[in-house]
């Protein structure tokens, strides 16, 4: 439901070490079709019998992560022979309901938001999933991700890529310099945060301006805590409004974040005292980690693209990052993230072969593989996946202790989750208390 192109918007787990490997082209073989395709055609049968037609995709996935995006489906398109045209805008969220309803929507559309889905669906506009994609999707996906794609009950399309923000970015080097460890408890971490400042430094550094969407990495901070200190069950309430935003265990949580970003002795490591933290750009608040400025900062797995050119991001190297962890560990693993799902405008059955394709596990593999990509996909091949950041999100995907839950913001109405949610974390970090911020909230969501 944003219409700010946020980072999580390149819809891919940005890694700068992604190394670019090639998806090897058809060989000499014949599928069937008058198509271009010169190899073994065989992993893609199943989805022959379209030659010659055209399938249109829509999704805010532009310029070099668009080319590969091309490059991820043209075995399949050449073994097909269904061409696949995808246009990338970075109006998508604004512009895809203007095509929609003008008549003019595309046959798919990758959409970040499972509330945008939701609309659409209510509205009668999308067509469910096929039984194949369906069937492929409950193969691939866990419930906790199916559920975002489903509406009153109809299927109507499996994620795609994802991305996960529960992650602390640190810098290995420093953290052996210092003979720091990484905290695998919660309260491991506030030792560690009280440590590092009782040495003079800030520990958290903390960026949340981000031009007309500035609030929006609060708004992330406040989702983990929720997640930490509540039942997933009392989060799906709270991001659906069957609790109120200033429901007490909302506050909990937003005070439990307030311990660490209202802390003068603990932010912002780099930059000033809590009040730099709403003029701190988020690309930049990550950079004072490589100075031993500050030594944490909270942000998503995305954030590799933030660092400089010729950072070494890996375990061993100038940055890395590691799981924000659980406060309760009977509450198992709690991971926030997003991600797109391929929904659907037609049901051409050359349309239908394409969405169940993209749910498949040999996707996943031919995506991943060309680099800077990660997908909660449970056929995804660790092995095909280039870069240790990429790696470790996927491994926290995998996970069987992991319970996943959609960012909470874009699944809020556009009103609350991308208006006020944001506002309403620019007034509490400079000053305004968390009740009055909250009731604000609660104010504003729509009857």
């Amino acid at each position: 439901m944003a219409v700010f192109a946020r980072p999580r918007q390149a819809l891919v787990i940005a890694g700068v070490l992604g190394l670019a490997v090639s998806a090897t082209a058809c060989g000499s073989g014949d599928s069937g079709g008058n198509n271009a395709s010169s190899g073994d055609c065989s992993a893609y049968e199943k989805y022959e019998g379209h030659d010659g037609t055209t399938v249109t995709i829509y999704s805010s996935i532009r310029e070099i992560e668009a080319d590969r995006l091309d490059e991820s489906w043209k075995e399949f398109s050449e073994c097909t022979g269904i061409d696949i045209s995808h246009e990338g805008s970075g109006e998508f969220e604004a512009q895809l309901p203007v095509l929609v309803q003008g008549g003019n929507a595309p046959d798919l559309a990758f959409i970040p938001q499972p509330g945008l889905i939701q609309r659409f669906a209510s509205a009668g506009q999308l067509k469910a999933a096929s039984p194949d994609t369906k069937a492929m999707a409950e193969q691939n996906y866990s419930a906790d991700w199916l559920k975002y794609g489903t509406v009153d009950g109809t299927f109507y399309g499996a994620p795609l890529g994802s991305n996960v923000k529960s992650f602390v970015w640190y810098s290995p080097k420093t953290f052996q310099e210092k003979g720091w460890t990484v905290p695998e408890t919660w309260d491991d971490l506030i030792k560690l945060s009280d440590t590092i400042a009782a040495g003079g430094t800030k520990p958290w550094c903390v960026g949340v301006e981000s031009g007309e969407g500035t609030g929006w990495p609060a708004t992330d901070w406040i989702e983990d805590m929720m997640l930490r200190t509540q039942t997933p069950e009392v989060y799906d309430q709270w991001t659906t409004h069957q609790i109120p935003f200033n429901d007490p265990r909302v506050v909990e949580a937003v005070d439990k974040a307030g311990q660490i970003l209202k802390n003068e002795k603990y932010v912002n490591g780099g930059f000033g005292g809590v009040r730099s933290i709403t003029s701190t750009a988020f690309q930049e608040a990550g950079l004072p980690i490589l100075k031993d400025e500050c030594a944490l900062h909270r942000q998503a797995s995305f954030y590799a693209n933030n660092w400089p050119e010729g950072t070494k991001v890996a375990e061993d190297g100038d940055v890395f990052a590691f799981y924000l962890p659980a406060i309760d560990p009977a509450k198992g693993k709690p991971v926030l993230g997003g991600g797109e799902f391929t929904a659907a405008f037609a049901d051409r059955p050359e349309v239908q072969a394409v969405q169940t394709y993209l749910a498949s596990g040999e996707y996943a593999n031919s995506r991943a593989k060309i680099g800077d990509w990660v997908s909660a996909n449970n056929k995804l091949d660790l092995a095909n996946v280039p870069n240790p950041v990429d790696k470790l999100s996927v491994q926290l995907l995998q996970d069987s202790n992991t319970v996943f839950r959609f960012d909470g913001s874009d699944l809020m109405p556009a009103a609350v989750g991308t208006g006020t949610f944001w506002k309403g974390m620019i007034e509490w970090l400079n000053g305004r208390d968390t009740a009055s911020v909250l009731s604000g909230i609660e104010s504003s969501w729509p009857n």
